[in-house]
């Protein structure tokens, strides 16, 4: 479980591709989180992918990501030098800022309009219909595994606003009309929607 609120930006330095998948490396920037604070076997966000860490070579992170996840997500355009976003599971007693994120990301989207507001930006993504079903004006969304709060929905996109800071410490101020992102919807509104769908059966 994650909250959303990124804790630094890395690079994938290498990819490699196994039987089942793909194993990827990643550094975390000097001013994320230090990879002496990982352990193997712990939870990691990747632009908001659950990814297990499977090895800690020097000041790196090794994960595996299987054909699921690659089907699914932005992880199957990964190259040498894409920039991620990172944030660690959260700890029991944490402050929980954001929302309570999965790291399930249920489909990608594109960067459809980015409108700049003095030092905001405003962002429309287009996604799956199925997607933009499970949100609502003020709802939450998770982006690229940041917490977001959503402005407006249409059938088949949504618009977030960026403050500078977020522009800042994450990727979403690195994109560009067209650039592909993961889409993660809050869970209360999967849970909902499963709800509906279940009481109105006949």
């Amino acid at each position: 479980m994650f909250t959303g609120l990124v804790e630094g930006q890395g690079t994938v330095t290498d990819l490699r591709n196994e039987p089942a998948g793909v194993r990827l490396t990643i550094v975390p920037d000097e001013n994320c989180f230090p990879v002496r604070d990982v352990s193997v076997g712990d939870s990691v966000s990747v632009s908001g992918c659950c990814l297990t860490v499977i090895a800690l070579p020097d000041q790196a992170m090794e994960f595996q990501a299987g054909e699921e996840t690659l089907s699914k997500t932005s992880l199957s355009g990964f190259r040498s030098g894409t920039r991620v976003n990172l944030e660690r599971a959260l700890a029991a007693g944490d402050r929980l800022g954001g929302h309570f994120v999965q790291g399930h990301v249920d489909g990608i989207g594109t960067v459809d309009r980015i409108l700049p507001s003095d030092e905001w930006v405003d962002i429309w993504f287009r996604t799956d219909a199925s997607l933009t079903a499970l949100m609502v004006p003020k709802g939450s969304v998770a982006v690229d595994g940041v917490s977001l709060t959503v402005v407006d929905v249409d059938d088949d996109r949504f618009s977030v606003a960026l403050i500078p800071h977020t522009l800042q410490v994450t990727t979403l101020g690195q994109r560009h009309p067209g650039d592909v992102v993961n889409i993660e919807p809050d869970i209360l509104g999967k849970y909902v929607a499963a709800f509906m769908e279940r009481t109105q059966a006949p």
